[in-house]
């Protein structure tokens, strides 16, 4: 009974995993290769006509361009601004621990509740933002509703979601780096941009490695709140990234068929990026 019971214990588990994770991901792709009525009564074989239709559709494609450039700059300009704000945090300087508390605040906070936070900072009339940009330079700026400030407004809360997730890794490689070796660097003359650039940034290169594909996952993945809440995809699509367009077609078109087709292009995608980034990256890191 003893060789059993660690199995029978995880059998839970294993349910909720295949009814939750597996199931679907096969439904997925086998909707993916037909069309589907609207009321889901009728299904027709059409083999990979669904894929070859997405990739004759110019608005997939801009949705593809979207996300790419999306998810590239949020991952660069957070793991750059998570690093950095981290360096800060690791002086000792007063009041330090009642930054990291403030700074880390937003990791607590929904994707959805980001993305209402910033409609109301953004909002043109009453937001605090174009109240600072009226009081400084005159003017108010349309960031939800036109081009391209919706698509910087995307990038903003974005980065101030997983902003904090990013710093509390970097905080805590930071402060496992030997302070010998700083020293050393100090009595060697390097100045403060070098030690960071050329000694600390390279010791931390495993949690940036680490950092890089969780990132990657959350803004093409979990993206999909702060846009349905900020711009809905407008104006005219033009926010519209893979995982809402998925949604459109899905939920309010009811077009299961190429739905179940741009999760299954989603998932390659994800294992692409993570095979070439695995093939790549991995020989830069530095494990200590």
């Amino acid at each position: 009974m003893r060789k059993w019971l660690p199995y029978l214990l995880l059998v839970p588990t294993f349910l909720i995993i295949v009814l939750f994770i597996y199931y679907p991901a096969v439904e997925a792709f086998r909707l993916s290769l037909y069309r589907v009525s609207t009321f889901g009564n009728k299904t027709t074989f059409v083999g990979i006509q669904n894929y070859i239709n997405l990739f004759n559709n110019e608005q997939y494609l801009s949705s593809v361009r979207l996300t790419v450039v999306y998810v590239g700059l949020s991952v660069t300009v957070s793991i750059f601004l998570g690093f950095t704000i981290a360096m800060l945090l690791t002086q000792n300087v007063p009041g330090t621990k009642l930054y990291r508390t403030f700074l880390f605040a937003p990791y607590a906070v929904s994707p959805a509740i980001a993305g209402t936070l910033w409609t109301f900072l953004l909002n043109p009339v009453v937001g605090h933002v174009n109240y600072v940009f009226m009081k400084l330079f005159g003017v108010q700026v349309e960031w939800l509703t036109s081009k391209p400030y919706a698509f910087y407004a995307l990038i903003f809360a974005t980065v101030w979601k997983i902003l904090p997730f990013n710093m509390i890794f970097y905080i805590a490689s930071i402060q496992n780096i030997s302070g010998d070796l700083l020293e050393a660097a100090t009595l060697d003359g390097a100045g403060v941009m070098k030690k960071t650039w050329r000694i600390i940034f390279p010791l931390v290169s495993p949690i940036t490695f680490y950092l890089v594909i969780m990132n990657i996952v959350s803004t093409m993945f979990t993206s999909f709140a702060i846009v349905d809440v900020m711009t809905r995809g407008g104006p005219g699509g033009y926010t519209t990234n893979m995982i809402y367009r998925l949604y459109l077609d899905a939920f309010t078109y009811q077009k299961k068929g190429p739905a179940s087709a741009q999760s299954v292009i989603m998932f390659m995608i994800m294992v692409v990026v993570t095979i070439i980034y695995f093939a790549v990256a991995e020989r830069r890191v530095h494990y200590q």
